[in-house]
């Protein structure tokens, strides 16, 4: 029971890390205009990708913590968790391909 809300508590964490980089991004994109270029509107795509998944993400951990207090929920946690740790590893490379493509279109 602590390991999982352990586990819990740190998914909680790395999630607002990844939607505090999401956002960053995003106003950098919107803020030096080149969300209208091609290359720009891709990133941003890439972004809105990244926040469909942490929706995703955040409705698996709402799942988890109900299935917490149940004894028999332990193969549903499991499976839950790897599709967790799947969707924060996407959405983390999504965000950072998308800091990268803004370091490009800045540095034109």
């Amino acid at each position: 029971m602590v390991r999982a809300r352990a586990r819990l508590e740190s998914c909680q964490l790395a999630i607002g890390g990844v939607l505090a980089s999401n956002r960053r991004a995003f106003g950098r994109l919107h803020a030096s205009g080149a969300l209208f270029s091609p290359e720009g509107a891709r990133a941003g795509r890439d972004l809105l990708l990244a926040h469909q998944n942490l929706l995703r993400v955040v409705a698996l951990l709402q799942r988890l913590t109900a299935a917490a207090g149940t004894g028999g929920a332990l193969a549903r946690s499991r499976r839950a968790y790897r599709e967790l740790d799947r969707l924060l590893e996407h959405t983390s490379a999504l965000t950072e391909r998308t800091e990268v493509s803004l370091g490009r279109i800045a540095g034109r």
